[in-house]
């Protein structure tokens, strides 16, 4: 019974994708495939146990989940519009392979649509993608199931309505594509890292470690692009240190006073294996590879290189020269020359960055430094009323109660 459950969990974490993603390409449907890979471990479930685990899961549940599919179309009431659409998708003309020939990929590029509000992408991925149920989702961004649920089905009606193209970005394409797929993993990400509601836990586990799986999988199936093998690195990077990074109490601990020893070697060592296979490509990094290559450093020795962050973060700026770069390479350049140097260039991003909590928070600490409490203590205040999450807000109460005079 145990090895069974444990089969159906691995089964579930390595081939739900996989599943839903074949079903997709050959009926065209996303609801279909969905329901029917459901379906289909709902059975494994009651089976295995009892018949024990098949010589190949993956393929027992992609054939048992293609006969639920089949069943479910015979008796749909619109089955025979289900069945024209499914012979449209068999007999259209073969696209171009693109980077690489996987269903995954197809389902992947097909959530992270652009047509699709980021919302409903981030929802559509770790349903189809990550397999997690709506109630896990819903829970993840703090809503009711039955908002997430209608969130989930009008994304697939979309791309239903859309006629979306169930393929692979042609090599053209493929660059912005991924950008966008990025873009989706690292909202989940940073959910996980630093959960944005009230009330909310710091740091959500299973956001993090999904949005890590499913970057893993996306590495997998495009090992060639830098910015998909950068935003592995940046993720196991900063996730290394979680265990650092929350106290006992639950109370968030900034960089320069986490106990380094807590950090993850392991995971310092792929990221770091990562950053030095993109540098060897000889390739322009993108952004995803020098906010790697900054965490890179950072988990570098017994405390971190300012000088090489503020060079990163030169390159950086090139490339993404929003506000909250500008924001984060002046905060560098306050620990490499001084406090002082540090808070002119983030007093100049005051128009862009004033409803933001960041930049109140990094004021208040050039203010802290620089011994200027009645500024500091104003500039905190900004910054507790405009944070979003509970944990980081009682940490700015605590710098802010913490101030001399």
């Amino acid at each position: 019974m145990s090895d069974a459950r444990e089969a159906l969990t691995r089964a579930h974490r390595e081939e739900w994708a996989r599943v839903v993603a074949t079903l997709a390409k050959r009926f065209g449907h996303l609801g279909t495939a969905e329901d029917a890979a459901a379906e289909a471990f709902a059975t494994a479930a009651e089976r295995w146990p009892e018949d024990g685990v098949p010589p190949n899961p993956g393929a027992w549940l992609t054939t048992t989940a293609t006969r639920k599919a089949i069943d479910q179309i015979r008796r749909d009431s619109k089955r025979d519009g289900k069945h024209r659409e499914a012979r449209l998708v068999s007999s259209a003309p073969a696209e171009p392979l693109g980077a690489v020939d996987d269903d995954r990929l197809r389902l992947i590029f097909i959530c992270c649509h652009p047509a699709l509000a980021m919302e409903a992408r981030v929802a559509l991925t770790l349903r189809m993608v990550g397999g997690l149920a709506v109630p896990e989702i819903a829970r993840a961004f703090l809503v009711q199931d039955t908002a997430m649920s209608a969130r989930i089905t009008r994304a697939k009606a979309k791309i239903a309505a859309a006629r979306i193209p169930y393929r692979i970005p042609s090599a053209a394409d493929l660059p912005e594509r991924v950008s966008g797929v990025l873009a989706v993993l690292y909202l989940v990400f940073n959910e996980g890292y630093l959960a944005t509601g009230p009330g909310t836990a710091p740091v959500r586990d299973d956001l993090a470690a999904e949005a890590i799986r499913l970057a893993r999988l996306l590495h997998e199936l495009l090992p060639d692009d830098g910015e998909a093998t950068g935003m592995l690195a940046l993720m196991l990077l900063t996730d290394a240190r979680r265990a650092a990074r929350v106290s006992a109490s639950g109370g968030l601990v900034p960089l320069d006073e986490q106990d380094r020893s807590r950090w993850d070697a392991a995971r310092i060592a792929e990221g770091h294996a990562l950053v030095r296979e993109r540098l060897a490509s000889g390739e322009a990094p993108g952004r995803y590879q020098l906010l790697a290559a900054v965490n890179a450093v950072h988990t570098d020795g017994d405390a971190t290189d300012w000088t090489q962050v503020v060079a990163l973060y030169d390159q950086l700026v090139r490339l993404d020269g929003s506000p909250v770069v500008r924001l984060n390479r002046a905060v560098a350049v306050g620990e490499c020359d001084g406090p002082h140097v540090g808070l002119a260039l983030v007093d100049a991003l005051e128009p862009d960055l004033a409803g933001y909590h960041g930049f109140h928070a990094a004021r208040a600490n050039l203010l802290r430094r620089l011994g200027r409490t009645a500024e500091a203590r104003d500039a905190y205040d900004a910054a507790i009323a405009l944070a979003g999450n509970t944990a980081e807000t009682a940490f700015l109460q605590r710098r802010r109660d913490g101030l001399q005079g």
